[in-house]
């Protein structure tokens, strides 16, 4: 009976445990986080193709080299509503913006052309943040002149926190005004202004029909894929950005994204379901797992998530009825982890707890005795002469010797728990307040008589251990003892007290506190990593890279200590650090090497900040160091968070002589807008796209691309994370000017950097 109550009381705790988790998760971001990690799972076992209603008319990398200048006259776009409209589309809808006047020209031909589609072209609207600091939204309204002739909807789109698109508003509201989204639109649903419904990701967006903008303008397209349908104009050109993070496709355009949500709407209005449905049938499913044993616990946790999963999926796809998995999958699971941890655990407990040979307490069941202390003496009780009693005494008479030192040390312990933690240790616990010596005493005194075993008298040889600490720290301690006792035994003495440091160091200093003085003790050291000249054949420039051996800590990353720096805002002393070492460095090669530059990371954090760039020309106008020397790496987001701000800032720095690099393109939300507003000498092209150009054709496609527009914008492109031969001379074959990698060099501290360039490098094939 007593067995059975226990094993009811853990079943009930399993039962709460598994359903408060569900709670947990379906009221807390975590469930719907992991809703997230499984949506391409969810959306991935039915794929469906789209209902052939609309079609998107692509502006692609074809058009873009075709029209060959940005932004495109809208001239071309009267001509190509013209066409859709004469080729019997059944509306046209645009996410383009025209927020801002282009040519008058190619403006009012764009107007003239909205009044004769008869008000059959939308336009879009959406609202953007002012900046980084300012979260007021400002409306991007189409101006004035095609206002008259043309529908109004919003294109917003707003990714889930972790940047991938799951849903889409029914409308927003802009210019005070309630608008409905494109698909709304598109499919002619109404809904409540921000409400979002689920996009259907499981429609496959290579089935939905598509043509080339340059082929409608040029009429080269057969009217009868028109007619009929509505038509979806958007950017899908790499170079043009607007594209968005998906589940299940990966990142995709803008434009497909509007067309996968009007898909989803074109067959129904899909509905959130109750997150408690799934969470109930999990319950009943966790009812059935706890009541099973043994390997019958797997096969009903897997057998109750695939029947959840099935009917989630079912109202999914026949009601239209998207349920949250995560919270009742995540019952089920921890559930039959549960069951599966109670049954192993009631199994080996008293195997684990207890010595088979003497029924005393074992090692385990010693360090699960550490919650019964706080500060505490550890007595480890060695058995010298053990291996030579069994071989006298017989191997079945060692628990009986065990067994009388066991009760020796009860005796004088205060009845002290014994624990045999290992063939010839004897171990027990004494309270910080128990006198030790004493304890001892009494010991020497007992343990030193024979003991009777078998009818025979034995003397049993023993030296003692101690180890005083926390008893949190027992394992530590009870290795400790188990030395001393050793040790004891060598020195021919009956105890010996461990000589190891028992007490617990706390490092109270925090890392930033201890980047502050490893900055004022000039501890940080600076890298650099060469830029190899594909034109000139030689090095050219380096990069500056910080580096941190902390004295005990030992190599502390960058990417643990420059993210802790900007949040702490301690990002502006260290790149002042690391840039005055850079200007002390260039003197030293500057007599061998002048015409090496050095680039500097600039933090996204520090253009807005008026005092460090106060600090930074200062710096650049008192060193002996030509400013042509520098240059200043920023990444996009640093670009696009203040954009007024950090222009300015750029341009006071190129008016000082420094050039300007935009670091990791490619990897932000860069535009060609900003690549003509930022005053840029250099492009940097992110190693994710660079690493696999040679044998990846999109990764190809999208260098080849980005190395003609930055030279036709007269800037220099440098291609990071070369590390191969082909992909040099893939690279060299694009034009790039230059290369950064480790096929070139790792990061070097000075003194190697320095025998580098005097070594030269060559790379002639």
């Amino acid at each position: 009976m007593k067995r059975l109550s226990l094993s009811r009381k853990s079943d009930w705790a399993i039962l709460a445990v598994s359903l408060l988790i569900g709670v947990w998760l379906t009221a807390t971001p975590i469930g719907d986080a992991l809703d997230r990690v499984i949506s391409p799972a969810r959306f991935g076992v039915v794929h469906r193709a789209a209902g052939g209603k609309l079609l998107v008319v692509e502006m692609d990398a074809k058009s873009a080299a075709a029209i060959k200048r940005w932004p495109w006259s809208r001239l071309n776009y009267a001509v190509v509503v013209d066409h859709l409209r004469q080729a019997g589309a059944a509306s046209i809808l645009f996410d383009v913006d025209f927020s801002s006047p282009s040519d008058p020209a190619g403006d009012a031909a764009f107007a003239a052309a909205l009044a004769r589609s008869g008000a059959m072209v939308t336009l879009p609207t959406f609202g953007q943040s002012a900046n980084s600091l300012d979260q007021r939204t400002i409306d991007a309204l189409p101006i004035a002149l095609f206002r008259p002739h043309a529908a109004l909807a919003s294109v917003s789109i707003r990714p889930d926190q972790d940047g991938q698109v799951r849903s889409m508003p029914f409308g927003t509201m802009t210019a005070g005004t309630p608008r409905p989204t494109l698909s709304a639109f598109i499919a002619q649903r109404s809904g409540t202004i921000d409400t979002d419904f689920p996009i259907n990701m499981s429609i496959d967006p290579a089935t939905i029909p598509r043509l080339s903008f340059i082929d409608i303008r040029d009429g080269k397209f057969d009217p009868a894929l028109v007619r009929g349908r509505s038509i979806l104009i958007g950017a899908t050109a790499i170079e043009m950005g607007d594209r968005y993070g998906t589940p299940l496709w990966g990142v995709i355009p803008g434009v497909f994204v509007q067309a996968l949500a009007a898909e989803t709407l074109l067959r129904g209005v899909p509905l959130q379901g109750e997150p408690m449905i799934p969470l109930l049938l999990a319950s009943l499913a966790t009812l059935l797992i706890i009541r099973t044993r043994g390997i019958a616990i797997i096969f009903a946790t897997l057998c109750t998530q695939v029947a959840l999963s099935t009917l989630a999926l079912g109202a999914q796809h026949a009601l239209l009825v998207f349920y949250p998995l995560a919270a009742g999958l995540s019952t089920i699971a921890v559930a039959g982890l549960a069951c599966g941890v109670r049954d192993v655990a009631g199994r080996f407990r008293l195997q684990r707890a207890i010595d088979d040979a003497t029924g005393l307490p074992n090692g385990r069941s010693l360090m699960s005795d550490r919650h019964n202390h706080a500060m505490c003496t550890l007595v480890v009780t060695q058995l010298n002469n053990y291996d030579s009693l069994l071989a006298v005494l017989g191997a079945r008479s060692g628990a009986d010797i065990v067994m009388r030192i066991a009760d020796r040390l009860r005796l004088v312990a205060q009845d002290a728990r014994v624990f045999r933690a290992a063939d010839r240790h004897l171990a027990f616990l004494l309270p910080q307040d128990q006198p030790v010596q004493d304890t001892l005493d009494g010991l020497r005194a007992i343990l030193l008589q024979p003991v009777e075993v078998a009818g025979r008298r034995a003397d049993v040889a023993v030296s003692l251990g101690l180890a005083s600490g926390s008893a949190e720290t027992l394992e530590r301690l009870l290795a400790d003892a188990v030395l001393a006792a050793d040790e004891a035994l060598q020195a021919g003495v009956f105890w010996q007290r461990s000589v190891a440091d028992n007490g617990d160091l706390e490092r109270s200093i925090s890392l930033m506190g201890e980047l502050d003085a490893a900055i004022a003790a000039d501890q940080i050291d600076v890298y650099y990593q060469p830029k190899y000249s594909l034109r000139e054949g030689r090095i050219t420039s380096t990069e500056a890279l910080v580096r941190w051996r902390h004295p005990k800590r030992g190599f502390v990353g960058p990417d643990v200590f420059i993210p802790l720096a900007e949040k702490t805002n301690r990002i502006a002393p260290l790149t002042l650090y690391v840039l005055r070492r850079v200007v002390r460095d260039i003197t030293n090669w500057r007599a061998d090497y002048g015409a090496v530059t050095a680039a500097v990371n600039i933090s996204a954090k520090l253009l807005s900040d008026a005092a460090f760039n106060a600090q930074v020309e200062d710096i650049l106008l008192t060193s002996a160091v030509p400013s042509e020397t520098l240059i200043f790496e920023v990444t996009e987001s640093a670009a696009m968070s203040d954009s007024t701000s950090a222009i300015a800032a750029l341009k006071r720095y190129r008016e000082i002589g420094v050039a300007v690099s935009m670091d990791d393109y490619g990897t932000g939300q860069s535009t060609l807008t900003y690549l003509r507003q930022l005053p840029l000498n250099e492009l940097k092209i992110d190693r994710s796209f660079v690493q696999h150009a040679h044998i990846n054709r999109d990764d190809g496609v999208l260098v080849i691309s980005t190395i003609k527009l930055a030279q036709e914008l007269g800037l220099k492109v440098v291609a990071e994370g070369v590390e191969d031969r082909a992909c040099l001379d893939f690279l060299k074959g694009c034009g790039c000017d230059s290369i950064q990698g480790y096929f070139i060099s790792r990061p070097l501290p000075l003194a190697q950097f320095l025998e580098f360039l005097s070594g030269g490098l060559s790379l002639a094939a």
